[in-house]
């Protein structure tokens, strides 16, 4: 199946984008859109690369460029929901500035952004993922080097390009962005938002186009040939969509074909079912003390009217198993007393012997027992004589359990010397032994306790009251008008105080909260650091790694002795976390090891990864190497570097790294970063931004509270931010290397873990040769998911050859 999707799309061959030109619908020109250059403080117009189409110039950090509503609207209604789009611009930014491009977000959601980083020289895509899960890409390219460039993000699907100018950089396979983008949703140009992420520079051709490689019409000489990521995606999307048409109609075929081979020998009629048997229509039967009848498929009763039977001279009136109505029964006289048949009496001399006689045949026969008493294990005191037997029993006994006549709603009581029946609550007995009971009637016979605004509902031993339309319960028994507070039929938040009104009600957050009283936020004194949550006033939960009153403290899993890494890595301290990299002259084999048992020793002259001089010989060290003169010879003792001689003792700063000085020392190159001195006037702001005293370098926090120093770090929602000079640059956290199928990231972590189980993976590298059969034999690709046969809220997915089952979030 695979090869054939392959091979369909070999034949698709699209004319380029140069050759039509751009379809208006589909080009968002976002200059144009938002009238750039009337009312925007901060942005002016300015000669551009070209003299085509207008260039401005983005300077400050106290504009606001945003699209008003409609226009937003305007624009992202051209991009929603949409798998494949460009986004093209042209700029030219300041030197180390760190900016956002553009940045579509709906509160802390960034559905697309586009960030150019000078501080760390990378180009940074944020997204959503289908799985709602906010996804960065991270590009190393410096665009912030006063420099012209052209620059293009070709989305198409799962495949992301990237262009500076005119060349590709990078080509990858990610997650699918998911554009689903809400209809409030913010859309901000040279900015993330009023606080944060100022582009500084020129910008010019801002645009984003809602077609495939729309790189070709910034770059026309780079022609597309090949169908997109996107065709091949659709393609396979359509084939899920076949497949789910052909399972549902063999899943109605197949149910056609049963209801079809069963009307052969089918006859309809409606027919009754009563405690495990069916009666036809018209049957009749005897229920209990109810005579009944299979009427239309109903089963109507009614309770059997018992007269009093005339019995003849030796029988009287008594009830049979089986039979609701007494039946005359004979009798035997024992001392003046009349026994039916079968009925025993025991006899006890002064001396306790006991005889034990039954009627039979209007006669007293004795009974001789074959068995002895069976032993108690209660004192004598608490043992008890009984009438119809010889053998004592201990008080307590449980006659019940031997066998009892209660039938029908009626249940059985233990007495001292025996039982009776006893009619359940809400019954009343048919016959005076109580072994038969009916219903009561509360409702027809008023004793229910139904108040004002209610009707009473009869019920099988019961009643119940129920409300007027419009009214509402209060207990059991009465109702009210509506009350949306007291219903809990009310927007207000869990910390928010109702107040019921005339026609609805009105929401106030608690002491200690702040909020619309719909949604409350508790409110701690100079909030939750660190993605901290603030749980109820003063009151932070921390993420996991974290600790303090505030989330303000790194747990430093290293020195505080949590983890033991192997000898060949070290441990590194991450905001929240921590991993074990392998020391210098090491590198892993691949199988990146939690503890750094992976780490291999590197051969840095086999690699030629060595800075030994031509005069000397490289020997590889146990995670190093030495750089040798072979006897008899004077070595110089130089390095060679980027191709140049470096002699021995020398002592230089990098070109590209000004912050590092290097040493030559005998063939090897060292490098450390430079000291701070602050107490040096002369230190290098850049390199020591810790050294640099002025509030214009100082930065502001997301949440708007909190300021930190230049060259101070925090960790926010996932991402290592840094205060340089007065800009913020964020950038995704650290993470080890996982390499394996089945990976999830745990609540409240940030890095992914490997798991075993595809069901409780969050992320999964699809691979459609990998199928899954469904339940009707259909093959399913995998990610393809389906509703499964005979369920309306058992959602399944294909997981890489795996069926996954769950309920779908929509039936709950």
């Amino acid at each position: 199946m695979g090869l054939k999707l392959f091979l369909v799309l070999g034949l698709f061959c699209v004319t380029s984008v140069l050759g039509f030109g751009v379809d208006p619908a589909l080009r968002i020109n976002v200059f144009d859109e938002l009238t750039l250059g009337e009312g925007f403080d901060g942005v002016t117009q300015v000669q551009g690369f070209h003299s085509e189409s207008r260039a401005f110039h983005f300077q400050g950090s106290s504009r606001e460029v945003k699209a008003p509503e409609d226009v937003s609207a305007r624009m992202l209604q051209k991009l929603r929901g949409r798998t494949e789009f460009t986004v093209l611009v042209t700029l030219k930014q300041e030197h180390l500035n760190s900016g956002v491009i553009l940045s579509i977000h709906h509160s802390e959601q960034r559905f697309l952004e586009l960030e150019s980083s000078g501080q760390r020289s990378e180009v940074r895509l944020h997204y959503r993922t289908k799985g709602q899960q906010a996804h960065t890409e991270v590009f190393p390219y410096s665009l912030a080097d006063g420099q012209w460039h052209k620059v293009s993000v070709a989305v198409s699907a799962s495949h992301i390009i990237l262009h500076v100018d005119c060349n590709r950089i990078y080509e990858r396979v990610v997650e699918i962005p998911f554009m689903d983008i809400p209809d409030d949703a913010a859309f901000w140009l040279g900015q993330r938002n009023s606080a944060h992420g100022f582009f500084k520079g020129v910008m010019q051709d801002v645009q984003i186009l809602v077609l495939p490689q729309g790189f070709i019409s910034q770059c026309p000489d780079l022609n597309r040939t090949c169908p997109t990521c996107n065709d091949f995606h659709g393609l396979v999307q359509k084939i899920m969509e076949l497949q789910d048409i052909l399972a549902k109609t063999s899943s109605k075929l197949s149910r056609a074909e049963e209801k079809m081979n069963g009307l052969d020998g089918c006859y309809c009629e409606r027919t009754c079912s009563v405690k495990g048997v069916v009666y036809r229509e018209d049957e009749s039967w005897t229920d209990g003390c109810r005579n009944c009848t299979c009427t239309n498929g109903t089963v109507q009763c009614e309770t059997i009217s018992c007269p009093s039977p005339q019995c003849p001279a030796g029988t009287t009136p008594a009830y049979v198993k089986g039979a609701c109505c007494m039946e005359c029964q004979l009798v035997c006289l024992f001392k003046k007393e009349e026994l039916v048949e079968g009925a025993q009496k025991a006899v006890r001399d002064n001396s306790g012997r006991c005889q034990l006689s039954e009627c039979r045949e209007t006669a007293m026969h004795r009974v001789v027992m074959t068995t002895p008493c069976p032993e108690l294990n209660c004192p004598e005191s608490e043992q008890v004589n009984l009438t119809d037997r010889c053998c004592k029993v201990c008080r307590g006994h449980d006659f019940c359990a031997e066998g009892h006549d209660c039938v029908e709603h009626s249940d059985c009581i233990n007495l001292e010397a025996g039982a009776r029946c006893s009619c359940k609550d809400g019954f009343r007995p048919l016959r005076d032994d109580n072994a038969y009971c009916e219903d009561i009637d509360e409702c027809a016979e008023g004793k229910h306790y139904c108040r004002e605004n209610t009707v009473c509902v009869n019920t099988p031993g019961s009643f119940m009251c129920i409300c007027h339309r419009g009214y509402i319960r209060i207990d059991d028994y009465s109702c009210t008008e509506h009350d949306e507070c007291v219903s809990g039929l009310h927007s207000c938040d869990q910390n928010a105080l109702c107040f019921n009104k005339v026609g609805g009600h009105s929401c106030s957050c608690k002491p200690g909260y702040t909020g619309n009283g719909t949604v409350c936020k508790a409110m701690c004194d100079g909030l939750c650091q660190n993605g901290g949550t603030c749980i109820s006033p003063n009151n932070c939960i921390c993420q996991q790694g974290f600790t303090g009153k505030r989330c303000e403290t790194d747990i430093d899993e290293c020195s505080d002795g949590f983890v033991e890494c192997n000898d060949k890595a070290i441990c590194v301290n991450l905001p929240g976390w921590y991993h074990c990299e392998c020391r210098d002259g090491y590198h892993d084999n691949g199988l990146f090891s939690a503890n750094g048992e992976s780490c291999i020793d590197i051969n840095e002259c086999k690699m030629e990864r060595n800075t030994c001089a031509n005069d000397t010989v490289c020997f590889n060290l146990e995670g190093g190497y030495d750089c040798r003169c072979p006897h008899g010879r004077n070595c110089t003792g130089d390095c060679i570097l980027d191709n140049k001689v470096k002699h021995n003792r020398q002592i230089w700063v990098l070109d590209n790294d000004r912050c590092s000085v290097c040493s030559c020392q005998t063939g090897q190159v060292m490098c450390r970063r430079m000291v701070c001195d602050c107490e040096n006037p002369t230190a290098d702001l850049f390199c020591c931004p810790e050294c640099d005293p002025r509030l214009s370098s100082q930065c502001l926090h997301q949440n708007g509270l909190l300021t930190y120093g230049s060259g101070e770090s925090w960790v926010e929602n996932c991402q290592q931010c840094q205060c340089l000079q007065g800009q913020v640059d964020c950038w995704p956290l650290s993470c080890p290397p996982v390499d394996c199928e089945f990976t999830v990231v745990p609540e409240g972590e940030c890095c992914a873990r490997c798991i075993i189980d595809p069901c409780q993976a969050d992320t999964i590298r699809n691979d459609i040769t990998k199928t899954c059969t469904d339940e009707h034999g259909i093959q399913r690709f995998s990610g393809s998911s389906w509703v499964k046969h005979g369920t309306e809220c058992t959602l399944c997915q294909c997981k890489n050859g795996h069926i996954c089952c769950s309920v779908d979030p929509m039936c709950l």
